[in-house]
């Protein structure tokens, strides 16, 4: 046999590279090690720019911003003034809002333009909507103006909406060709279609669109097939100004992979595609957990008296609340004198009351954000969970009487506490979901002030039904 004979390459290396990656994963996870962030810290103060580019070589543009977010301010500022080519615009995309808009601030309009002319349009767009509006401007001046026209139109439209939220780069084909006709066109205008995109839109000469064909469906027909007839009709048009939660629901519900954006004419003017989606649905599941703590988003990279002041508001309101409870508990200042015990099983109540409440308050925010909840289902959510903290506060109702009566040597004392966790928990179950429920219904967003107003009346229910009951039984 001749040396010139092939011989079936040996696959060693390659399965000895996937177990390496493999205990890298198990050992990591998907995420950054501090022992990688320290050895990249080591090589940046060292200025030794050929380490530093092979250990980021193997970083994801998310594995980078996240080294980003979790090094300080010097070093951050160091790593962009010595390496700043290294850094792939991407990169920008994938850090957090405050943080990015914090690092491209400092740069000069020129470089932020270099980096947003590199990125899908959609992107593009969402690097620079909360930047200073004169320093848009003077990006927008750096642009080419095919950039700067679609940066523009995209920040013409309502914030959170699916204008914003699109994509402009797309494949729309007339509903006259033929498959073959389409496939050679995705072939030859390589430089022109979108790095990725999961169907194609068919539009008539007025830019209507008639449907949308997957890809799947599309390499899977003759090439002698009119694309007219294996156009999907069952289309899901998203008008430009739609409510960015809409556009998840819609995707969720209907399961879909893209769907194109249309102006008021009906006209296409961008895609919307999964991803996009996954983001929202981060972005506003964040929101809402957030809203319901009183803290802002970005406030792990805002400075501090900016925090304190974001917060200091909340707080502010929750003193409020506390002074309203604490007006209950004055009311019966002269039973609490007598029953001293009172004063320590007060907090029991009031806050197993709370939790419960808060229990009842996140399943009905999420059914809410979900479109799980309407007019039709509303009033029997809020009796299960009524029923729910009857259940519970019987429940709970023997085992805290009978503590609280063998603890203090009084049966009557452990009938009023059992009694009062009945009524709390009841209480809790039915306004965990009914505030949240009434807000949305006038229009407010439920996630932002349903845990002042369940705080409040758990906590004056259960004082008021505890002493109040205590006063008729022990008074």
């Amino acid at each position: 046999m001749s040396d010139d004979t092939l011989h079936p390459p040996s696959n060693e290396r390659g399965q000895a590279d996937t177990a390496e990656l493999l205990e890298e994963v198990r050992e990591e996870g998907f995420s950054l090690s501090d022992q990688r962030i320290r050895d990249i810290l080591d090589a940046l103060y060292e200025e030794d720019v050929e380490v530093l580019r092979t250990l980021l070589y193997d970083l994801s543009d998310a594995d980078i911003a996240e080294l980003f977010g979790k090094v300080n301010n010097e070093e951050r500022a160091h790593f962009f003034e010595k390496f700043n080519d290294i850094v792939s615009p991407y990169v920008y995309w994938h850090l957090d809002s405050e943080l990015r808009d914090e690092i491209l601030s400092a740069l000069p309009a020129s470089s932020v333009a270099q980096i947003i002319s590199e990125l899908d349009s959609d992107d593009a767009l969402d690097l620079i909507l909360d930047l200073d509006p004169v320093f848009q401007k003077n990006i927008l001046k750096h642009l080419s103006v095919k950039n700067r026209t679609a940066l523009e139109e995209g920040l013409s439209y309502p914030e959170d909406s699916a204008g914003r939220l699109m994509q402009r780069e797309y494949v729309a084909i007339p509903q006259f060709w033929t498959v073959g006709k389409t496939i050679d066109y995705l072939r030859a205008a390589e430089d022109e279609i979108p790095d990725d995109f999961y169907g194609l839109i068919v539009v008539d000469p007025y830019y209507h669109v008639k449907g949308e064909i997957p890809l799947n469906k599309l390499v899977r027909a003759k090439r002698s097939e009119k694309i007219n007839d294996i156009t999907l009709e069952d289309i899901h048009l998203i008008p430009a100004t739609t409510d960015q939660e809409e556009v998840a629901h819609l995707f969720r519900r209907e399961g879909i992979g893209s769907a194109p954006v249309v102006d008021e004419e009906g006209r296409l003017v961008g895609v919307i595609t999964i991803d996009d989606v996954l983001d929202v649905i981060d972005e506003e599941a964040g929101e809402d957990i957030l809203k319901m703590a009183g803290v802002e988003e970005g406030d792990m990279y805002r400075a501090v008296l900016d925090t304190s002041y974001s917060r200091s508001r909340w707080l502010a309101v929750n003193l409020v609340t506390a002074f309203m409870a604490a007006a209950v508990v004055s009311m019966f200042g002269a039973t609490i004198e007598k029953v001293v015990a009172l004063a320590a099983l007060m907090p029991i109540v009031a806050g197993m009351g709370g939790n419960a409440g808060t229990q009842a308050l996140a399943v009905a925010v999420r059914a809410i954000a979900m479109k799980e909840l309407s007019d039709t289902n509303a009033v029997r959510a809020i009796m299960k969970e009524g029923l729910v903290g009857l259940i519970n506060g019987c429940l709970f109702a023997l085992l805290v009487g009978f503590i609280a009566a063998w603890w203090f040597e009084n049966n009557i004392l452990g009938l009023v506490i059992a009694m009062a966790m009945v009524i709390n928990l009841i209480s809790a179950g039915l306004f965990g979901a009914g505030i949240p429920i009434v807000l949305n219904r006038y229009g407010q967003d439920p996630a932002i002030s349903s845990s002042i107003f369940l705080t409040t009346i758990t906590d004056c229910v259960g004082f008021f039904a505890f002493l109040g009951l205590a006063t008729l039984f022990l008074g």
